[in-house]
């Protein structure tokens, strides 16, 4: 169990606060590139790490992620006007480029030289598997940018799930290197079947296990670790290992074990100390799934589960539409769509877990360098 001061240590990314430091040290995710993927469309307010922001494609296709304030009277820059290669302010006409140039002041004379004098606050932006990328770290401590690990190449297929989760970003993180869950949480997407390994359908996903208490053995790394979740098997169980290996790399993004079909990554974004932006991703280098069939699988279509702004319909006041009829037919949860289920679990625990309250379990972990 871990102290309170341990506990905000690790969760606190807002401000000063030494995680949040260490995140913006990488190339964190804005938003996703089909957000903001018209020239000159309308900007979007995004907030990461506690700070407001405002992402947008200019006229000639370059992306910007700037302070969301003007730097004359710190009105909004998301109502702006995007227009001939800058965002301008409503209020008074400021004009800002991708790279924070204030390229014109509409209400100054032009005597005064202030367009000279003015840098507005302006973040590097790379734009790779779907996503807007942004560093907000010191710039003599920018890291080149590399491909995440879901898109190694530029023609990998990449379908992403998007969802507002009004909880801490390590107790989420938490949830996706947490093998052992699966078991009992998902049990009726993740379905025990007689197969030779982890398959998908385009209703569930099957595995060759019915044991919900895996042995563990982990292995650190350079980026981060990884781990064997070792279940038996339901075909040979005394002869063979049924095994799901799950990377965690730092600071924010899980592999999840593959099936047949695509591989399942995730990678969060923290929006400030309570809440976070959970990506849910499938990728694969052949056909995978495409978009809409992973976000339909998922239960996290927006205009059908979720809102346009990818906030979820299914929160805490409303029980996640859990249906308990359903539950009495069999379904373990009664919630739809395996994110949502893990999305109840994550904010029931509070914006930030007190991890010193927890109990936690007898499981053994074999750790190997």
């Amino acid at each position: 169990m871990l102290t309170h001061e341990e506990n905000d240590l690790l969760c606190r990314v807002e401000g000063s606060a030494p995680m949040g430091q260490l995140m913006r040290r990488h190339w964190v995710p804005a938003c996703l590139s089909e957000e903001v993927a018209e020239p000159d469309g309308a900007p979007l307010k995004v907030r990461l790490l506690g700070e407001d922001l405002v992402v947008f494609r200019d006229t000639d296709g370059r992306l910007g992620v700037l302070d969301e304030h003007c730097p004359h009277r710190r009105a909004s820059l998301a109502l702006g006007r995007n227009e001939e290669c800058g965002l301008r302010c409503l209020y008074h006409g400021w004009k800002v480029d991708v790279d924070g140039n204030v390229l014109e002041m509409a209400s100054e004379p032009a005597e005064s030289g202030l367009v000279q004098k003015v840098k507005h606050k302006a973040y590097p932006v790379h734009e790779a598997g779907g996503f807007v990328w942004t560093y907000m770290g010191p710039p003599g401590e920018m890291p080149a940018f590399e491909p995440p690990a879901f898109a190694p190449m530029p023609e990998a297929k990449v379908s992403i799930v998007k969802i507002h989760v009004a909880a801490n970003w390590a107790q989420i993180l938490e949830g996706q290197i947490d093998s052992a869950h699966s078991s009992s949480l998902h049990s009726s997407d993740m379905v025990p079947a007689r197969v030779d390994r982890a398959k998908a359908t385009e209703s569930t996903w099957l595995r060759p296990s019915t044991d919900k208490a895996p042995r563990l053995q982990a292995q650190q790394t350079s980026y981060g670790f990884r781990y064997a979740a070792i279940r038996r098997p339901i075909a040979n169980a005394a002869t063979h290992d049924y095994v799901r290996i799950t990377v965690y790399i730092a600071p924010f993004t899980a592999l999840i074990p593959p099936n047949n079909a695509y591989n399942v990554a995730t990678v969060l974004a923290p929006t400030d100390d309570t809440n976070t932006v959970f990506y849910f991703i499938a990728w694969s280098e052949r056909d995978g799934i495409d978009q809409e069939a992973w976000r339909k699988f998922n239960g996290a279509q927006p205009g059908i589960d979720l809102h346009a702004d990818f906030t979820n319909l299914r929160t805490r006041t409303n029980n996640y539409l859990q249906d308990r009829q359903a539950m009495k037919l069999g379904n373990f949860t009664g919630i739809h769509g395996i994110p949502n289920q893990d999305i109840a679990m994550w904010e029931t625990m509070g914006p930030i877990a007190d991890r010193p309250r927890e109990r936690l379990g007898a499981q053994i972990l074999v750790a190997q360098r």
